[in-house]
């Protein structure tokens, strides 16, 4: 097993089943790279486009990394507050939005394999 899917097992019930849910999707089905960075799972292809929070409250935030570049044609990406991530947090697989959710990682991977990611923070 691999130190991501060692992480998704520490927990139960629908956390467990919705993060089973995207690491399938973004690695067996998208071909995405996995990784722990932060305490958490990352997944990227050339630069980072992912990841899965687990949050205190039971739900499982999915966050984009360049959430700021994405359409959010869907409507459904939350920025929170934040001036580049945006997410959706969902309690359990029944409540995602399968064909939103796919547009917007299919978005997500097209942009990572076609803009370079430039760093938002000022150089000094």
């Amino acid at each position: 097993m691999s130190a991501v899917e060692d992480f998704i097992y520490q927990f139960e019930g629908s956390q467990r089943d919705v993060m089973l849910h995207f690491h399938d999707l973004l690695t067996v089905e998208l071909n995405l790279t996995e990784k722990i960075r932060f305490k958490i799972p990352f997944y990227y292809g050339k630069s980072w486009i992912c990841y899965l929070n687990p949050k205190k409250d039971g739900k499982i935030e999915l966050a984009f990394v360049r959430g700021n570049e994405l359409s959010n044609y869907q409507g459904i990406l939350d920025d929170k507050g934040r001036k580049q991530v945006c997410s959706v947090e969902f309690e359990k697989v029944s409540e995602i939005p399968i064909q939103q959710m796919n547009e917007i990682i299919q978005e997500a991977i097209l942009l990572d394999e076609t803009t370079p990611y430039e760093s938002k923070r000022k150089s000094k």
